[in-house]
C-alpha cells in the first residue's frame, strides 16, 4: 500500500493539468474533491497521491442519499418506532448477551457509573449485538454526504477527514471498511471523530478495536456516556401516566430542544410526582418533558440528564427512549 505520508508532486500534477468532463464517474473527476485533496494532504500531512487513488475508486451513491433522506428517527411515531426495537427477539438475546459478558459490562459500569443493561441495550439497539453492523462503505458513505448532500455538507466534510486520519493512524484497509449509511461504524456504531475522541482500549491489548473486541466495544459505549454527562444511580426517563392539572399546560412544556431546561417545580406543579423526582434533580439539574404518539394515544414522559447523555448518542428521543425500554426489558 502506497504510504500516507510520502510527496505530493504527482497530485498536484494530476490537479493543474485536469481536464473537466461532463459527468464525473467518480469523486476524483470533481474539481471539489480534489480541492479538498489538496487541503486535507496539506493540514493533516495525508499523502495526496493515496486519497487520489482512494476518490478516484469510488463514487456518489443515490442510495446514501435516499437512506439519510428519511431517517426512521424523523419519519416514524413513537407507536410505529417502539416495535422495531422491542421485540421479543431483541429482548432475549439481550439477556444473553449480558450473561454471556456479565463480569466485562459489570467491570465497565464499575468504571464509568453506566447500568449493565443500559450498555447493553445501547448495543441491542445499534446493531442487535454486533449482528447488523452496516453494508456501506465509510468513504463512498461520507464522500456522497460531504460533496452531495448540501444540507450537512459541512458536518460530514468534517467527518470525512475525520475518517481518513483515523484510518491512517489505525492502517485500515480504507476502501474495505464498512458501516452505516452515514458513516457509522463498528458493533457501537461510532463515527470517526467519536472513534477518535471516545473510544477506549478496554481488553489491554494496545488498540482500539470497535469492530471484533467486544471489551473495547463495552469500555467504549460506557465511556461516551460518561464523557456526556451520565450521572451514577441517576433516573433516566419516566412516564407520567396521571395526575395532570392541566393536560395543555404540560404539553407546553414540552420543547424542540433536547437538553434539560426545567425545574422540579414546572412539572410537580402540574401533578407530577415520583420517587426519582429529588434524584434527578439533585445538584441542581434540569429535567425535560417529552410528548410522544403512542400506542394508545399521546404519552407524556418526564428526561433527566441520563436520558440527555443517551440523545447525545443519537439526537433522538425516540431513540433514547427506546434504548430506556430495552433496558428495562431485560430485568422482566
Amino acid at each position: 500500500m502506497m504510504s500516507f505520508r510520502t510527496g505530493t508532486a504527482l497530485f498536484a500534477l494530476m490537479l493543474f493539468t485536469y481536464v473537466p468532463i461532463a459527468k464525473a464517474e467518480n469523486f476524483l473527476q470533481s474539481a471539489d474533491v480534489r480541492q479538498y485533496i489538496a487541503e486535507v494532504s496539506a493540514e493533516e500531512g495525508l499523502d495526496a497521491n493515496y486519497l487520489a487513488s482512494l476518490f478516484v475508486k469510488i463514487s456518489s451513491q443515490q442510495s446514501i442519499l435516499d437512506a439519510i433522506s428519511k431517517p426512521a428517527e424523523r419519519t416514524l411515531t413513537w407507536k410505529e418506532y417502539r416495535p422495531i426495537f422491542l421485540k421479543e427477539r431483541r429482548i432475549v438475546e439481550g439477556r444473553e448477551f449480558i450473561d454471556k459478558h456479565r463480569a466485562l459490562l459489570e467491570r465497565a459500569s464499575d468504571a464509568y457509573g453506566v447500568p449493565v443493561n443500559v450498555i447493553a441495550a445501547i448495543i441491542g439497539v445499534e446493531t442487535f449485538y454486533g449482528r447488523i453492523t452496516g453494508k456501506y462503505g465509510v468513504l463512498e458513505s461520507l464522500a456522497t454526504l460531504a460533496f452531495n448532500y448540501p444540507p450537512r455538507a459541512k458536518f460530514f466534510k468534517r467527518e470525512l477527514t475525520e475518517f481518513l486520519v483515523l484510518s491512517s493512524a489505525e492502517e485500515w484497509d480504507t476502501l474495505n471498511v464498512r458501516g452505516s449509511y452515514a458513516g457509522a461504524m463498528g458493533i457501537p456504531q461510532f463515527i470517526s471523530s467519536s472513534y477518535r475522541q471516545y473510544a477506549v482500549d478496554f481488553d489491554g491489548d494496545g488498540r482500539r478495536d470497535l469492530f471484533n473486541s467486544t471489551a473495547d466495544v463495552v469500555g467504549s459505549v460506557a465511556n461516551y456516556l460518561s464523557v456526556h454527562g451520565w450521572v451514577e444511580n441517576g433516573p433516566i426517563a419516566e412516564p407520567w401516566e396521571s395526575g395532570f392539572s392541566d393536560r395543555a399546560a404540560v404539553r407546553a412544556l414540552v420543547t424542540k430542544s433536547l437538553k434539560p431546561k426545567l425545574s422540579a417545580k414546572s412539572v410537580s406543579d402540574l401533578g407530577f410526582y415520583s420517587k426519582g423526582l429529588a434524584r434527578g434533580v439533585k445538584g441542581g439539574r434540569s429535567l425535560s418533558v417529552m410528548s410522544m404518539e403512542g400506542k394508545s394515544g399521546e404519552e407524556f414522559w418526564v428526561g433527566y440528564q441520563n436520558f440527555y447523555a443517551i440523545t447525545r448518542y443519537n439526537h433522538s428521543r425516540l431513540y433514547a427512549l427506546a434504548v430506556v425500554q430495552l433496558a428495562d426489558a431485560f430485568n422482566r
